[in-house]
């Protein structure tokens, strides 16, 4: 039984830490793309080879976000099997 708690709070613990990477990958990528202040003549002067970083960012965090859930959804399920608690 104490395996499961401890597996049922590796499952969360892996989601947070996921997700908190998620973030802090997606605030770098942003930061570095639009960058902080107006754009001077170094940051317009390739401004038609600019891409928007949104489409990878959402071909990385939504799958992500995804296995984030899952492992919440395994830790929730070995934690109600743990307390036998049933859920519907």
């Amino acid at each position: 039984m104490t395996a499961m708690r401890a597996t049922s709070y590796a499952c969360f613990a892996l989601a947070l830490a996921l997700v908190g990477y998620l973030a802090w990958a997606t605030f770098d990528v942003v930061a570095e793309s639009y960058g902080s202040g107006p754009p001077y003549y170094g940051r317009t002067t390739n401004m038609d080879k600019w891409t928007s970083p949104v489409p990878g960012l959402l071909a990385i965090d939504l799958p992500g976000l995804g296995i984030a859930g899952g492992l919440i959804y395994l830790g929730l399920r070995l934690r109600s099997r743990f307390t036998g608690a049933s859920s519907s």
